[in-house]
């Protein structure tokens, strides 16, 4: 049985976004996967939008338009980080603890990312197979920070995240992993 989750991202007052009306992230987590849902509503055509490439991003997607999952294991300190842009370029990064990078231990299959556009919604919907994390994320209770960067074209960014913690915009913090969600009965 599958757990699915409408949440709403909110943004950061200090940095709004006038072409953004709402980001909506659907997050579905299936036996051993995770599957994520992001619906933005708005102006595109006031976004930056990179072109569509299909593969493994820069280092530094989160300096443009992107969508972000922080995974954790409940009780543990070390999480995963995803990011998404509507390229279809991703980045996952691992780390032991706040901010300390860790090598990515078994990454095996690609997330896949594919993207839907209309002149007044972009939808990004991207795959994740857990058991590449660790055998023990598909059976655990897991911890999701869920968030997104959005480049206006006059290049300022918006941060918008399900929760913010006080003082600037921090994805990392741990008060950020603010969706708890019970591992799914194998099928």
């Amino acid at each position: 049985m599958n757990i699915e989750v409408l949440a709403d991202l909110r943004c950061y007052d200090a940095t709004s976004c006038e072409d953004v009306r709402a980001i909506h992230v659907i997050v579905r987590r299936t036996y051993g996967g995770l599957e994520l849902g992001f619906r933005l509503d708005g102006n595109l055509s006031g976004i930056c939008l990179t072109p569509r490439s299909g593969r493994q991003g820069h280092v530094e997607l989160w300096r443009h338009t992107c969508f972000e999952a922080f995974v954790a294991i409940d009780g543990k300190a070390a999480y995963h980080e995803f990011n998404f842009a509507p390229s279809q370029e991703w980045r996952i990064y691992a780390f032991r603890a706040y901010r300390d990078p860790a090598p990515l231990a078994n990454v095996l299959h690609s997330p896949i990312v594919a993207i839907t556009t209309t002149a007044g919604r972009l939808e990004l919907d991207a795959h994740i197979v857990l058991t590449d994390l660790s055998a023990i994320h598909s059976r655990s209770p897991l911890r999701f920070g869920l968030s997104a960067v959005i480049e206006s074209r006059n290049g300022s960014l918006s941060y918008w995240a399900l929760h913010h913690p006080a003082g600037k915009p921090n994805f990392h913090h741990a008060d950020s992993f603010a969706l708890r969600l019970e591992p799914p009965a194998p099928e």
